[in-house]
């Protein structure tokens, strides 16, 4: 008890005495303005008077002027004292502490991750059973990594953790540990380490929770430069000291961190056991998750429950995050208000996802000429892509301009692909390369909207060859790292450029192949995107079904 005595007065004694003094104050001056009425009923009139006129010159000369001589006087000491008291102002680190029980994100609100959540739970079990851990002779969990792509809620998980464990909750990010002096950084990595151990002693336990940790955890760099590696190796030493130093006595103290880097791109003693114990990886939701999620955020809005099917949406919304369909449904409200309609129906929905995946419509008015080469361009990526692309679907064609193109295709994944292979990454080459070779045929010369194509369809090429052995070449490996450079034969990496460059033109040449074959349905396509600006997934549909055109079947993985 007089432990927990001594921490609570470190961490609130200025709470404590300015409510004291405050306290002192108000009392002697309630019994001052006793005695003064006392004193001034048992006078006469004429001293009443006197005593008024009195009172209030000394009220504006005393009460006014010492008000605003205290307002001044303590906006220099803050201004003199803090912002520019050196490095005990540079230290502050914007963090406070919030109980367990108020950070308001139950176990059950973690929507769309239900294997991410029965791996974290037996990190929740362990903080929450670490006294008896402790009596078995065991230690107790240091650390619980979160590893994902941004918007799939690790953020959010850690909150939940911290509810669930009902412990005081500091919540910092990466970069506020960092600092512009030499040993700024490490300074204030320690502070936040006594205050988390000072809650933990008052409280039972403390979690931290540093978000962007990859800000203060990648691997130590060489001394050069004007003290910045210097500076970053301190705070990354005393990151690892704090998580897993020799103290006197066991603080129950965990940190949880999340960051969107690779585990193997950070520092590796921070990566063992001992300071990260747990590392949980958090990816895509699945399509059950992706199901969940809609309804979740849609339950708190009027939406249409019997047009909206929540099964095709989710199949719909292959790759996209929890905070990518949290968006789609804002967005959906928004256009909904806009539209003066009272509930969200799909076509909301589906304006929603258009708006943020292919990006608002420009007012741009094509000639006659433009508008016919972008629909010759648009319809190459069309037949393409439904004919040779099995695992993509034709949603939407458009010559209508969004964002940055002049005009869009959208061939989103008909399913979660975890793993792709050779006839994948080929198959996003020609579908890349349709628009190209479409407008080569038609018009014998191409245009600047193929650009996006090309680096897209490169990228690929160069990946296969150089990173994934799926080259026509005898080498094989990793070769994309330039650190063993002097020790491949002359002309080793002209040869790997070589042998993409071969990748795309054995696309191109399939891709002419596909086109010329089916140019009856290009010309369709692009009079019909002439005419409309715009075709939908059962419009081109209906086209290809015309000529007993169906797409080829998905390849096995």
């Amino acid at each position: 008890m007089n432990t927990k005595l001594k921490i609570f007065w470190r961490l609130y004694w200025l709470r404590i005495l300015v409510i004291t003094i405050v306290t002192i104050l108000l009392i002697s001056l309630i019994f001052v303005i006793v005695a003064g009425i006392n004193s001034y009923t048992k006078m006469e009139s004429f001293y009443k008077e006197q005593m008024k006129a009195s009172m209030a010159m000394q009220f504006y000369l005393y009460v006014v002027g010492g008000l605003i001589t205290a307002v001044v006087y303590v906006y220099l000491f803050t201004t003199m004292m803090h912002r520019g008291g050196g490095m005990r102002e540079f230290s502050k680190i914007q963090t406070k502490s919030v109980k367990g029980e108020e950070i308001g994100v139950k176990w059950k609100d973690v929507i769309g991750m239900e294997e991410v959540k029965r791996e974290a739970w037996e990190a929740v079990e362990l903080i929450k059973e670490r006294a008896r851990l402790q009596r078995m002779g065991g230690q107790i969990i240091r650390g619980v990594l979160l590893v994902g792509p941004p918007g799939v809620g690790k953020t959010y998980l850690a909150k939940a953790i911290a509810t669930e464990c009902n412990l005081p909750f500091l919540s910092v990010i990466g970069s506020e540990l960092e600092g512009i002096f030499v040993g700024l950084g490490a300074m204030k990595i320690r502070k936040l380490f006594k205050a988390a151990r000072e809650l933990a002693e008052l409280q039972d336990g403390c979690i931290i929770f540093i978000d962007e940790v990859d800000s203060v955890a990648r691997p130590r760099r060489a001394g050069v430069g004007l003290g910045g590696a210097e500076s970053y190796n301190m705070a990354v030493n005393q990151l690892l000291a704090e998580m897993d130093g020799l103290r006197s006595k066991e603080y129950n103290v965990v940190v949880i961190a999340a960051t969107n880097v690779p585990e193997n791109e950070l520092e590796p003693a921070l990566m063992r056991a001992g300071r990260f114990d747990r590392k949980i990886y958090i990816g895509l939701p699945t399509l059950e998750d992706r199901e969940a999620i809609f309804r979740f955020y849609l339950s708190t809005l009027q939406y249409d429950r019997q047009g909206i099917r929540f099964d095709h949406l989710a199949r719909l919304s292959v790759g996209n995050t929890p905070a990518d369909i949290a968006n789609i449904v804002r967005e959906a409200s928004l256009i909904a208000v806009r539209n003066r309609r009272e509930i969200i129906t799909m076509k909301e929905i589906a304006d929603a996802r258009e708006r943020i995946t292919l990006g608002l419509k420009r007012k741009i008015k094509y000639s006659p000429q433009e508008r016919e080469r972008v629909s010759y361009h648009e319809a190459g990526h069309v037949v393409v892509t439904y004919i040779a692309v099995p695992f993509k679907d034709v949603f939407k064609a458009t010559i209508i301009p969004r964002g940055y193109s002049g005009g869009v295709t959208w061939v989103p994944e008909k399913e979660g692909i975890e793993i792709q292979d050779k006839n994948h990454l080929l198959g996003n080459i020609k579908s890349d390369l349709g628009g190209y070779v479409a407008e080569k045929i038609k018009y014998g010369i191409t245009s600047v909207g193929v650009e996006q194509d090309f680096k897209s369809a490169t990228e690929i090429a160069y990946r296969m060859v150089w990173s994934l052995g799926m080259g026509n070449t005898e080498y094989i490996g990793d070769f994309r790292s330039q650190i063993f450079k002097e020790r491949y034969p002359p002309g080793f990496f002209s040869e790997l450029d070589k042998n993409a460059n071969d990748i795309l033109k054995e696309s191109m040449v399939e891709t002419e192949d596909i086109l010329r074959k089916n140019w009856v349905i290009v010309e369709e396509i692009a009079k019909q995107l002439i005419e409309k600006d715009e075709l939908n997934y059962d419009e081109i549909d209906e086209i290809f079904k015309a000529h007993n055109k169906g797409p080829s079947q998905t390849p096995s993985v």
